[in-house]
């Protein structure tokens, strides 16, 4: 009887370990990337390699997608070698990625056309938690579907919520990247606010940690990303933080064209998403 493989695409800083999990606990593992050196350590590890998405599909019968963006979800799911072309029916696809409600619709749909099964799953906890397996799952679909897949979620997870429908669990992402986002952008300006009346960072956390306005994610992003301006040059605070700010400007266009879709103005957000990058490097 041929192997049926758990399948995974999408190896940087929280696909990898998520993978790894999954080979750590016993599930034949197939993984893919487009930079064949990030799939080295998962294959040491006894995982297989594969050249392409669409040998993936035809080995695999889940499949979890932790890219960038819909463009890179979109290019592995259609065309020859894609994922819907060469998949079996009943195949699950949970996608990690953070992209819009309306594009995560239109794949659903597309897959069920072939009898394919495809859910959101974003994460939250990041690169730490996907390392220390404690990652929260936010999943819309069916909840058979969810239950299919809970199995290899919890590999890597501390908790899984259904959110709800298809659609739900990358609703709930955004909303939870706006706050998060939102914050660091309060956290950089009110610490600019501080520093130049004469108070430390360290005191506006003693006083925002009693009350509950700050929390250890918005003092380590704000302490990390002085610490790099305080002993680096420019070079090497955008070395740095300047992907993570990009990557937050995608997520927030993400949700204010969900939003767009659904008519709904977030003025608020366009001016977060407009400065982001910046308060990343420290310009803002």
């Amino acid at each position: 009887m041929t192997t049926k493989y758990a399948g995974f695409i999408g190896l940087g800083n929280i696909g990898r370990p998520m993978a790894q999990h999954l080979s750590d606990s016993d599930f034949p593992l197939m993984v893919f990337d487009s930079f064949p050196e990030a799939m080295a350590s998962l294959v040491e590890a006894g995982a297989k390699a594969a050249s392409n998405a669409a040998e993936i599909a035809q080995n695999c019968n889940y499949i979890g997608l932790c890219v960038r963006d819909d463009n890179d979800v979109n290019d592995l799911l259609y065309g020859d070698q894609g994922i819907l072309e060469n998949s079996s029916a009943g195949t699950l696809i949970a996608i990690h990625s953070t992209v819009t409600q309306a594009s995560l619709l239109r794949w659903a749909s597309d897959a069920a056309a072939k009898d394919i099964h495809l859910i959101d799953a974003p994460m939250t906890g990041g690169a730490n938690g996907a390392e220390a397996g404690t990652l929260c799952y936010m999943v819309g679909g069916e909840s058979t579907q969810i239950e299919q897949c809970r199995a290899y979620l919890n590999t890597s997870a501390a908790k899984i919520i259904h959110a709800g429908n298809l659609g739900a669990g990358i609703a709930l992402k955004l909303c939870n990247n706006l706050i998060t986002y939102s914050q660091f952008t309060a956290m950089s300006e009110a610490t600019r606010l501080a520093e130049a009346c004469g108070l430390s960072a360290e005191v506006l956390r003693e006083v925002g940690k009693e009350n509950g306005v700050i929390n250890e994610q918005m003092y380590m992003f704000i302490s990390n990303r002085n610490a790099l301006a305080a002993n680096g040059d420019q070079a090497t605070i955008d070395k740095y933080m300047g992907p993570m700010g990009l990557l937050g400007e995608k997520d927030l266009n993400c949700a204010l064209t969900t939003a767009a879709d659904l008519q709904l103005s977030l003025p608020a957000t366009e001016v977060i998403r407009d400065m982001i990058n910046d308060v990343f490097i420290a310009k803002a």
